[in-house]
Parts: C-alpha cells; structure tokens; sequence
C-alpha cells in the first residue's frame, strides 16, 4: 500500500496549511483506519489524529485538539489534515498512515494502541516565530 503526502511547507506562527495523503483505490477501500502523525528533530514519534472509516468518528491528541482536523473525501481516495493557529512547537515531518484490519487507537497524549499498517514518507513542516 502506497501512501502520498502533500502540502508541507514553511509558515509563520498563527498560520495554516492542509497535509494532504492519496492511497491507490484498493488501499483505500480496504482501509478501516487512516491518521497523522509527527516526529520532530531528536524527539518520539507522536499520534495527531485519527479518523476511523466504518463510524466516521475521530480522535485527536491534546496537543493539536481544537486547531488540527482530520477529514477523509472516498471520492478522491485522499485523507487531509487540516492545521490552523500553528505553533513552532508544532515544526517536525508529518507522516500520514493506515492500517486495514483492527487499527489503531489514538490516546490524548499522543500514544497509540494497536498496529499502524503502513506508513507515508513523510512531508515537512516549519513554523516560524
């Protein structure tokens, strides 16, 4: 399964950008679970958010909860991550994700439970104080 990401870039603080992440449509129709996740320089890999497809429902870590919102359009095969009011803490590579069996589930402090079954290559984000 062959994930895409699109959309990093460079922004000042309090702005916006939308990650965008196209899988082939086999993946897509399989998948049960799709999110986003970040790894800054030298720091753990983190959970962001979490969209489940079977119940449409979502999770969010707390540290993006209220600024960051998952969304999924079947249409196009494509899952975005929408971020508003960004912070330089939030500056890392955003890795899009998924998995087609039991998934994952998404704790508020940004940990995971469960198997995460493929991975994007990650696209970059910056933010500038």
């Amino acid at each position: 399964v062959q994930l895409v990401e699109s959309g990093g870039g460079s922004v000042q603080a309090g702005g916006s950008l939308r990650l965008s992440c196209g899988a082939s449509e086999y993946a897509h129709s399989s998948t049960t679970t799709w999110g986003w996740f970040r790894q800054a320089t030298g720091r753990a890999t983190d959970g962001l958010a979490v969209i489940y497809t079977r119940s449409s429902g979502t999770a969010y870590a707390d540290s993006v909860h209220g600024r960051f919102t998952i969304s999924l359009d079947n249409a196009k095969n494509t899952v975005y991550l929408q971020m508003n009011s960004l912070k330089p803490e939030d500056t890392a590579t955003y890795y899009c994700a998924s998995a087609d069996d039991s998934g994952w589930l998404l704790m508020r402090d940004g940990t995971w439970k469960g198997l995460v079954g493929n991975w994007g290559q990650g696209t970059q984000v910056t933010v500038s104080s």
